[in-house]
């Protein structure tokens, strides 16, 4: 039933999808997540060449995009297009030392940080006696969390 309408030659009874500019269909893009672009670009090939458009990928791209690909090595990113720098902006970049990983949001396309707590201080208590180190299998990144425990409510002196 939906096959007449995808068609991508129009050779059925009518127009169909793949009569649609390819221009009209990135317009279109504009207002979608990078996932519904993904999923329509194999409807047929005017969605496949709208999806491949650096317009539409500039567009869900962050203003700042050029400051993440400045953590990342050039040789990486000189002759990508738009579509693969969202997609190798999408996977985590360390940062620091590897105790920050940076990335676009996938839906969203939104800058998102995650920060070690190797990379946090405690602000006004920098005396180690009254923060510890302590093993987690929880952690994400680090085999260490950092965890605050205070030596002045313990029953015995530090």
């Amino acid at each position: 039933m939906g096959a007449a309408l995808s068609g991508s030659n129009g050779s059925g009874p009518g127009p169909g999808l793949g009569d649609i500019p390819e221009s009209c269909v990135a317009c279109v893009f504009l207002y979608l997540t990078p996932p519904e672009i993904c999923n329509l670009a194999r409807l047929n090939r005017a969605f496949r060449g709208a999806a491949s458009s650096d317009a539409v990928w500039e567009a869900k791209l962050p203003p700042n995009y050029q400051d993440l690909l400045d953590l990342v090595p050039p040789e990486r990113y000189q002759k990508l297009s738009k579509k693969d720098i969202f997609a190798l902006l999408s996977r985590p970049i360390p940062v620091d030392d590897g105790t920050k990983e940076v990335w676009l949001d996938r839906v969203t396309g939104r800058v998102c940080m995650s920060i070690s707590a190797r990379a946090m201080a405690i602000t006004g208590i920098e005396d180690r006696r009254y923060w510890n180190w302590l093993p987690t299998e929880e952690s994400r990144d680090l085999a260490w969390v950092g965890v605050l425990t205070n030596h002045l409510a313990s029953p015995t002196p530090p």
